[in-house]
């Protein structure tokens, strides 16, 4: 069958929606993570050691039907494809990682790009921080570097350009989407972007359409950058809400005190406990900007499986809650944005090490993605 964007949107009501999910490509070994981490590592040795931290704490998230998968096998891309379409996902954003030439986690999206069988369209997403040892708590120990230069981001345009030519390649008035996790990172993001333009325009494009995510820095108008348009992250830095007691107040101000000074421990003071309902709330109460902007939805958010302290979760997630948040936001993008720029983005298909994820688990099954379908079929 040939991929259309009707026969992804057949029978929906919001037929301009396109919700599009991040998805992380973490989930085979590479010689690295072997190296920093144990050989064998990948995302799924965090999640399968999570555990429970207090009481009403969902840990860990045991993934259902697709399982504790390999994504060096392209029949994985192809189960994930068909079970995202099916509840009308438009469309993946691989986060993708390049330094100066060296590629890391490319082989999921590399089997997409030659498995032309896989009907799924996607973009990419540059993750261009630097990877650290933040999982065991040595942030500032670099493993892989970026440095940046004009050199690079030709060199590294002309590397994307094979992926921007796929017909499934995400588009916008024929410029291929491609957004940016910290453009803020980049010294001269004003020039490499340019770099970028010139170069697509040569291969035959109208241009880029380069978005940068909000997550460190929030409404910044992206012209400045050279960028066309911002994308929320959430959750965001800056709609968390306040750390919310386990039980009135009283006695959590006791409990906190007595946790202190080690007459109580409870592992709930050593982490950043939020309600979902509350980012919910925080989020849809941001100011509106002038700029292009795309709003980001999430189901969930725990990386507790990544830290041994100072993890950032928030309580009381639930399909319901997201559909009610999804439901607004199909309603404020429909509105907001003209019928071609209509994109949504959900943070994330996979992200199983932040307890973020649309893929189906063992508590959850299928809800998250029955909510998505819902909600774009007016039921």
């Amino acid at each position: 069958m040939t991929l259309t964007l009707e026969t992804i949107t057949s029978g929906l009501k919001h037929s301009n929606i396109k919700p599009i999910a991040l998805y992380l490509p973490q989930f085979h070994p590479i010689p690295e993570n072997d190296k920093w981490w144990g050989k064998g590592f990948t995302e799924w040795t965090n999640v399968a050691a999570a555990r429970s931290k207090f009481k009403g704490h969902y840990q860990p998230h045991i993934p259902a039907d697709l399982g504790f998968y390999d994504l060096r096998l392209p029949e994985v891309l192809m189960q994930q494809a068909e079970l995202a379409k099916q509840y009308g996902i438009y469309g993946f954003c691989f986060y993708h990682y390049w330094f100066n030439g060296d590629l890391l986690l490319e082989k999921p999206l590399e089997i997409l790009f030659q498995t032309q069988t896989i009907n799924l369209p996607f973009c990419l997403c540059w993750a261009n921080e630097n990877w650290t040892r933040r999982w065991d708590g040595r942030e500032n120990e670099i493993l892989k570097q970026q440095n940046y230069n004009r050199d690079d981001d030709l060199k590294h345009i002309r590397y994307l350009l094979k992926f921007f030519k796929d017909d499934r390649y995400i588009k916008i008035d024929g410029k291929p989407v491609f957004l940016m996790y910290r453009t803020e990172l980049h010294p001269d993001i004003k020039e490499g972007a340019e770099i970028w333009r010139q170069e697509a325009r040569k291969e035959g494009f109208p241009d880029l359409f380069l978005i940068r995510v909000e997550n460190f820095q929030k409404n910044q108008d992206p012209a400045p950058f050279n960028f066309d348009a911002g994308m929320e992250f959430a959750p965001d830095n800056f709609a968390l809400g306040k750390n919310t007691p386990n039980t009135n107040p009283i006695l959590y101000t006791l409990a906190r005190k007595a946790h202190k000074y080690g007459l109580y421990k409870n592992e709930y003071f050593d982490n950043h406990i939020f309600l979902y309902q509350d980012l919910i709330k925080q989020t849809l109460e941001k100011p509106d900007v002038s700029y292009t902007y795309f709003r980001t939805i999430c189901p969930s958010w725990d990386n507790s499986p990544r830290r041994q302290k100072g993890a950032t979760i928030f309580k009381d997630a639930s399909p319901d809650l997201f559909r009610a948040w999804f439901e607004e936001i199909v309603t404020r993008t429909a509105k907001n944005l003209p019928a071609n720029k209509q994109l949504i983005f959900i943070n994330a298909w996979n992200e199983w090490g932040e307890g973020c994820h649309l893929e189906p688990d063992k508590k959850w099954g299928r809800q998250y993605l029955e909510a998505i379908e819902d909600v774009l079929k007016g039921r």
